[in-house]
């Protein structure tokens, strides 16, 4: 299929959130919006509160207060003024407004609202929900925005599970596009471990319940006193609220070869992942993607293993005999104990994880994008 036409647009993409974390939904905005400006658009970043003043063309409209809202802590806006939002498309001619959804009525609900005609709405819908009020609230949105969504032209989702979701809650019909990675980014290691070397599982997330650090931790317990042919060390990274609990946990067993090592720099990720030779994401649900799979999947040097969730499969796609229960710890401890001891199956697999990784690689997924924009604005009356 052609490259979609690469006439300059601009674009504003939309996110009720601040541009402050590595969230998911904020790193597809910033990895989307890096893309299209090195295609030569002109894209404006349009947010809640944000600190930081490095981006170009940002616009912060309004203010942040925090909630918890799908097992994430996240920053919901207070109502945008009239004024900034009218002065917004005074200054600035936009051709596209894509929209990160499910969205604010009073921030992105607000800039649907004043957008001119000749501007195309596009969204991209990001999450599934972790709990039963989730699901409830989310439906109730789509009822008060009903008549705003018919001003989206295109409605992207990040998977299969978010895809279903958002026609259960806001009746939009989507197209399923993973998020953009940068796998290059993420190449894995060319250096072989020694033969005699531990076998290093890793770990990499927040240390929140639903990402299952617990089950993972009480997994390697049970393969301690199962016992593997090959040595072997864990790496849980990341910080959360259940820090202590897992730290606790690690000294009550006696587990030398555990190891908890706190926040991970972004930049400081691509190396850890490479020189896993097992990478256990446990999630047991709440997830509309994984961009933390891709990563880990152009990058380890081993095998992947992921909670079996319905956001996940659309990112272990093909995979899916990798896919776990992270509850049944006996099952998951025996799993993990036959990628210890299985060198060479971890090599034949990770050839084919990141064939898997290669379909959301950034410009692929921009490429399809830019062809929803096209045939949004192609759309417009």
């Amino acid at each position: 299929m052609p490259s979609p036409q690469r006439e300059r647009l601009v674009v504003g993409l939309v996110i009720d959130d601040n541009l402050d974390r590595p969230d998911g939904v904020q790193q597809y905005v910033l990895t989307l919006g890096a893309e299209l400006t090195r295609r030569g658009h002109d894209v404006h970043y349009i947010a809640s509160t944000t600190v930081r003043t490095d981006l170009p063309n940002l616009h912060v409209i309004g203010r942040n207060v925090g909630v918890t809202f799908n097992g994430n802590r996240l920053n919901t806006p207070l109502p945008a003024s009239r004024a900034q939002v009218r002065e917004l498309f005074e200054r600035v001619d936009f051709d596209v407004l894509h929209v990160q959804m499910p969205y604010s009525p009073v921030l992105a609900g607000a800039l649907v609202s004043a957008a001119p005609a000749r501007t195309a709405v596009v969204g991209t819908f990001h999450i599934y929900p972790h709990s039963w009020w989730v699901t409830a609230g989310t439906r109730l949105l789509g009822l008060v925005e009903r008549r705003r969504l018919r001003r989206f032209a295109r409605v992207f989702a990040t998977s299969e599970a978010a895809a279903s979701f958002a026609d259960a809650t806001f009746g939009v019909p989507t197209r399923v596009l993973g998020n953009p990675v940068d796998v290059a980014r993420f190449a894995p290691s060319t250096d072989e471990p020694a033969a005699d070397e531990p076998v290093r599982i890793v770990f990499l997330g927040r240390l929140v319940p639903r990402k299952g650090p617990r089950e993972l931790l009480a997994a390697a317990v049970a393969m301690t006193h199962a016992g593997t042919r090959h040595a072997w060390t864990l790496t849980l990274a990341g910080r959360g609220p259940l820090h202590d609990e897992l730290a606790a946990t690690v000294e009550r067993e006696g587990l030398t070869n555990v190891e908890l090592p706190g926040f991970v720099a972004e930049e400081d990720k691509a190396a850890l992942l490479a020189s896993a030779d097992v990478v256990a994401l446990p999630s047991t649900g709440g997830e509309s993607f994984g961009i933390s799979v891709v990563e880990a999947l152009a990058a380890a040097r081993g095998v992947v293993l992921a909670g079996d969730n319905p956001g996940y499969r659309t990112t272990m796609h093909g995979l899916e005999r990798q896919l776990l229960d992270p509850a049944d710890t006996a099952m998951f401890s025996q799993v993990l104990a036959r990628w210890v001891d299985d060198r060479e199956g971890r090599a034949e697999i990770a050839q084919r994880q990141r064939v898997a990784a290669a379909r959301f690689d950034t410009p692929a997924i921009a490429d399809e994008v830019e062809r929803g924009y096209r045939a949004a604005l192609d759309a417009r009356p």
